[in-house]
């Protein structure tokens, strides 16, 4: 489970924004394929610019946190979308719900850094894996 202040200590050892952006786009490479079957109109991000996917899944190894599977065209939104993923992995809904994409804006110089369409493409992302986990975790309770 990664934490925003470990990603702000990344950032500020990083220095200039080229370098920022090129953590991005490695973030991105390294994130996981998501499975093409999971690329539904239901996973996909609405309003964001970019092509965007995100899944949320349990792990049976860790039945109490949420994960995701995500995917995007972009590479500088594909890094952003790791690094909600990495934020959010292993929390519960209560937890993801918690999520300040405001406070990730402000610590990290995002607003700064991103266009206004990008900024309101990160809130569509966050606000999916927000929906997502909320109905995994009811689906899960109607299991148990």
């Amino acid at each position: 489970m990664t934490r925003l202040d470990d990603i702000v200590d990344i950032f500020e050892m990083l220095g200039d924004w080229d370098q920022r952006y090129q953590y991005l786009v490695e973030l991105g490479e390294k994130l996981p394929p998501m499975p093409e079957a999971l690329k539904t109109e239901d996973n996909k991000v609405k309003g964001c610019m970019s092509q965007v996917w995100v899944s949320a899944w349990y792990d049976d190894k860790e039945p109490a946190g949420i994960h995701y599977h995500g995917d995007c065209d972009t590479s500088i939104i594909k890094g952003v979308l790791a690094l909600l993923i990495q934020l959010a992995a292993g929390h519960s809904a209560r937890g993801i719900e918690q999520l300040d994409v405001d406070e990730l804006f402000a610590r990290l110089n995002l607003d700064e850094h991103l266009s206004p369409n990008r900024h309101i493409g990160v809130y569509a992302i966050v606000e999916l894996m927000k929906k997502q986990a909320r109905e995994l975790e009811k689906e899960s309770l109607h299991v148990a």
